[in-house]
């Protein structure tokens, strides 16, 4: 009866403790998803006031030009940011995994751009692809090369944001890679160098099966993460975005705080959630086909 009696006064401060985190998560992202997928059924007029539309807004979806541009510019984005990322991780990881003199200068050096604020980075950025003033302009300058409209040219604008985003990711990507080569037993290299096997042999046999488990993690995250795009967009580009650089994000920020079609915006938000959920869903059905576990 003692036994009984603590358990439920466990359960209770248990539940007790947990409370404040439920209210949280309740207030601010269980309850609004719900919210919005309501509103994304709604026409928004003058003062807050909106009316029942029906599937006005999701047939809109299919007719909306801006729509389709925005897809196509996150397409390229994620296509060209995610995997680039990745490799490019996974390569200073194992770079920085070896025991070289000012291991942990060069790990720090890396990580800083996790640490920096976003706004601060495209600031940076912005400046070094200023087409007057900027750095990257004078040093092709000086190899007689006219550097172009980094940011206002359609033809660019995109692929700067792309640069700046791998940029700032690669610190926190190669970090997680680090942790995952070094879970990964000596045992298995000892074995493969008393049958002969180089570096190259260990490197494609054994690190890269038993490090897919971290890659499937990071291109989980870095495509949910790119689906979402905005704040370099947002803070290197401006409000008035060319077609080349609207992210579907950017799209929902437009048409909900800009043009106060907060309904339509819901339902752009509403088709963005269905999408990463349907990605998701299928990654983590096919990775069976080339995850390795221990």
């Amino acid at each position: 009866m003692r036994i009984s009696s603590k358990r439920r006064s466990d359960w209770m401060w248990a539940y007790i403790m947990i409370t404040p985190l439920m209210l949280g998560l309740l207030v601010f992202y269980i309850w609004p998803v719900f919210q919005t997928f309501y509103f994304s059924f709604t026409d928004w007029g003058s003062f807050g006031k909106y009316t029942w539309s029906g599937l006005a807004n999701y047939k809109q979806l299919f007719t909306d030009k801006d729509l389709l541009y925005a897809f196509r510019n996150t397409g390229i984005y994620i296509i060209t940011a995610v995997p680039v990322g990745i490799v490019l991780s996974i390569i200073l990881a194992v770079l920085l995994n070896q025991k070289v003199k000012g291991l942990s200068v060069y790990r720090t050096l890396y990580f800083l751009p996790v640490v920096t604020m976003p706004a601060a980075v495209a600031m940076v950025w912005k400046w070094l692809y200023n087409s007057d003033f900027g750095l990257i302009n004078y040093v092709l300058s000086k190899l007689s090369i006219t550097g172009p409209h980094w940011l206002t040219d359609n033809r660019t604008a995109l692929l700067s944001i792309i640069i700046v985003a791998i940029w700032s990711s690669i610190g926190s990507h190669m970090i997680i890679f680090l942790s995952g080569l070094q879970g990964i037993s000596e045992s298995y290299y000892e074995a493969a160098s008393i049958d002969g096997a180089g570096s190259f042999t260990k490197f494609t046999r054994i690190t890269m099966p038993l490090l897919t488990p971290t890659i499937f993690f990071v291109m989980v995250t870095s495509l949910i993460g790119a689906f979402q795009v905005f704040d370099y967009i947002y803070m290197m580009v401006g409000e008035i975005v060319m077609e080349s650089t609207q992210s579907i994000v950017f799209l929902y920020y437009k048409y909900g705080f800009l043009k106060n079609a907060k309904g339509y915006a819901s339902s752009i938000a509403v088709m963005l959630f269905v999408i990463i959920m349907l990605i998701t869903y299928i990654q983590m059905k096919i990775q069976k086909k080339w995850v390795h576990y221990e």
